[in-house]
């Protein structure tokens, strides 16, 4: 009852009266898509279910990729949602199917850029991260949070809006600069999140670094190294998170409890030995000995 009394005021309040819903149910599309396609594309490996249909491929060999699929439901739904003036409940089929397309063409984002099948090796990681940045900036936009509020330029003045904007700008391409990629996007709708992506050091293999540490500034190169280690438990975890979405769900979720227990082992062992200390100075028989 108070859950579904929370998703019923959550509807009301935060998508009806604000006309929200478009953008929420490409969110919809975008999620149920993607989580599909992954589903499906990784029952077409497993032997367990052979009559799982598999990839689109003709006699000639071409693979006719669900890139293409997703392209085209996005020029469709694109299309009949300009054509539909934003009438109820047509416009919301659209933007759910808007988003149907959107999942099914980022799932290869790793596709637009290595212009490769590289789905299943190391560098198709990079579909994950982006499907995840882009569900993460349309749920900002459902929740109300939007960038290009910049205020009203009548009561703060033309000019104050105008630094405003490059400003957001402006530091949200430092921290893609820096590689810290999902500060900026996060950053691009709630500013002090880009501010403190752009003033923390960037990573090793970023073109800020490249361009503004290396042989010019080597302490730089070597701090950022030391932060940005590659086998660091951030990393490690991320990389637990994409088996567990990409394709390797058992491998994925055994490597994150793995981690999970480590860290949770060190935390202990770390507060432990804080403990010890303490106890240790608090001991007026030892601080007598040491006297």
């Amino acid at each position: 009852m108070i859950y579904s009394n929370f998703v019923s005021d959550f509807w009301n309040s935060h998508i009806l009266a604000h006309e929200r819903q478009g953008v929420f149910f490409v969110l919809v599309g975008f999620i149920l898509s993607f989580a599909f396609i992954r589903m499906s594309t990784r029952l077409m490996r497993s032997p367990k279910v052979p009559w799982w249909p598999g990839s689109v491929v003709s006699e000639s060999g071409v693979h006719l990729h669900h890139l293409v699929f997703g392209i085209v439901a996005m020029m469709t739904a694109g299309t009949l949602g300009f054509a539909v003036h934003g009438e109820s409940p047509y416009a919301e089929i659209c933007g759910f199917f808007f988003g149907v397309g959107a999942g099914l063409t980022i799932d290869e984002f790793a596709l637009w850029v290595h212009l490769e099948d590289v789905y299943w090796a190391k560098e198709g990681r990079s579909s994950i991260d982006a499907t995840v940045i882009a569900a993460a900036a349309m749920g900002l936009v459902v929740v109300g949070v939007n960038p290009l509020d910049l205020g009203n330029g009548e009561s703060e003045g033309v000019a104050a809006v105008v630094a405003s904007g490059f400003l957001l700008f402006a530091v949200v391409a430092i921290c893609f600069f820096k590689g810290r990629n999902l500060h900026g996007i996060i950053g691009f709708f709630i500013f002090p999140v880009a501010l403190y992506g752009a003033c923390r050091i960037g990573k090793p293999n970023s073109a800020w670094a490249r361009r503004r540490y290396g042989e010019r500034r080597p302490a730089k190169q070597a701090k950022s190294e030391k932060r940005f280690p590659p086998d660091r438990r951030t990393e490690r975890f991320k990389e637990a998170f994409r088996d567990i979405v990409g394709g390797k769900p058992s491998e994925g979720v055994a490597a994150a409890r793995d981690e999970a227990i480590a860290a949770t082992r060190e935390a202990s062992e770390e507060v432990r030995e804080r403990a010890e200390r303490v106890a240790h100075a608090a001991d007026p028989t030892h601080r007598g000995k040491d006297g």
